[in-house]
This record gives structure tokens, sequence and C-alpha cells, in this order.
């Protein structure tokens, strides 16, 4: 039995929204094995799903593959990362080829890319992998936080100082973005590992969710409908649509509900015989 069932509950949603005509985003969830990935692809009629759809896919299946072939608990002695992390990133750098061959030698695939944020969770951790502007927060005892930095210009020149995060909220070149799975041969896949607590809930959305909606409303959903994600979920899209509702949104919640620590040593391998 895999030490993660149960421990997290979740909900994944996604809505086209009130302008486009198809939707692009795909997300996965295997709350079973700790695992949420979500995409928004982007290029050509149809394409964007395309792509989304092969980055979900792929990370999904080989994330899940790993687990079951490779002690995942062990760290990686370069980079110090987990075995986690790393089966995570090489994941995603496996769906970018995938994606970049399919988009060179299918004419109606040409051009096509899609964004990713995924997390892992195992050990009382979480790694969290993301390419592009889908993000992940964190809400910790009514603290809400944004836990990655989008690979955007506007976050570049936020970086930089042009725009404070207040002026970038409101700006409205909000999706050119700098990274994407499917545009180059190689991709360059920002990773970490955050430390879980028993309460934790984490928010992964498309750029469909804050560009309609303000961090401090999202913040405000959550702590108000955090007991049924569900609900929470439908909340977040109904603000997102009300609010224009210009693109694809979708969002992954999920709360931690229990330890998770790994197992380790004898007594534990023989357990896990008999789980």
């Amino acid at each position: 039995m895999s030490v993660m069932r149960g421990k997290i509950r979740s909900v994944g949603l996604s809505d086209v929204g009130r302008v486009r005509d198809h939707n692009e985003d795909t997300i996965g969830v295997d709350a079973d094995i700790g695992l949420f990935v979500l995409a928004d692809g982007m290029g050509g009629y149809n394409a964007g799903e395309v792509a989304s759809g092969i980055a979900v896919k792929t990370v999904m299946s080989l994330v899940k593959e790993a687990m079951e072939h490779q002690d995942m608990n062990s760290a990686d002695p370069e980079t110090g990362l987990a075995r986690c992390a790393i089966v995570l990133r090489d994941a995603i750098v496996r769906a970018n080829k995938i994606i970049y061959q399919t988009a060179r030698t299918q004419p109606q695939c040409e051009g096509m890319g899609t964004t990713i944020v995924a997390c892992l969770f195992y050990d009382n951790k979480v790694a969290t992998a993301h390419v592009g502007d889908s993000r992940l927060y964190r809400l910790r005892a009514n603290r809400f936080e944004r836990m990655t930095l989008d690979h955007s210009l506007l976050q570049e020149l936020v970086d930089r100082g042009f725009y404070s995060q207040a002026e970038a909220q409101r700006a409205t070149n909000k999706n050119y973005v700098t990274r994407a799975l499917g545009v180059e041969p190689t991709v360059d896949v920002e990773v970490h590992e955050l430390g879980v607590q028993k309460g934790d809930f984490f928010v992964l959305c498309s750029d469909g969710l804050p560009d309609m909606v303000e961090d401090e409303d999202i913040h405000l959903t959550m702590s108000t409908f955090g007991t049924n994600l569900e609900i929470a979920a439908k909340q977040l899209i109904q603000l997102s649509n009300d609010n224009g509702g210009r693109d694809n949104v979708s969002i992954i919640l999920a709360q931690v509900v229990d330890s998770f620590a790994a197992r380790n040593g004898v007594v534990d391998r023989i357990l896990r015989w008999f789980g």
C-alpha cells in the first residue's frame, strides 16, 4: 500500500472560461502517490491542448513508473536533491523533448508549447517543479504565499525593479513567457524542495486564475471554503469567470491531512511486505 494513501485530499477542475472556444489546459491528479501536474498549452488551433496533454501524460507516467522501481528517498550526492525531485525534473525534460519533436514533425502542431507546474509529495516534503507562468501557492496557518516565480517577461521586469509586484498584478502584458516546454530542444526546469506540515494547502493553477483574480481574493476563498476543496475550486473558477474569464482556468487543490514520513530500515521493509 502506498505510504501516501489517505494523507492528502485533493481536487482538480478545469474550465474553458468566458472567451476561448476550447480548453488548452490539462491536469493530472494522483493523490495515492502524491503527484499533481497542471499544464497550460499554447500555439496553433488545438495544438496547445496536444502539448499540455503530452506534458501531463508523460510526467504522470514516468514518475509513477520510477516510483515503482526506484528508492525515491535517497538523495543525489552532486545536487543534494532528493530522488523524487530529480525524477520529477527528468520527467518534465523528457516531456519537453516529445513535444518539441512532435511540433517539428506534425504540421498541425507547429509552434505548440506548454507551461507546467507539478508537485510530488514524499517523506513530509514536497518537490516542486515549474516552467513558465503556471503557479503554485501555499496556504499555511492563514499565511498565503506564492511558491513559484513566473518565467515571464513581466517577472523579469519586476526582478529588475521596473515594476512592483502590485503594479505587475495590474499590468496588461502578463502572458509573455520566457520558458515553455516544446519551444527548444532542451529546457531549464526550476525545481525546489519544501517542508510540509499537516494542514498545509497547495494551489496549482494556470495563469487564467491569477490574471483574473488577485492573490488576496484567492487567499480569502481558500480560507473561507478550504474545508470543502470542491466548493473552493468551483468558487475560484467562478471568480475568474465573473471577472472576465479571458482564458482557460485550471486549478488543483491539495491539502495535507496527515504525516507521511518515509519508512526506512529492516522493520519497515518487513512491514511493507505485509502492507
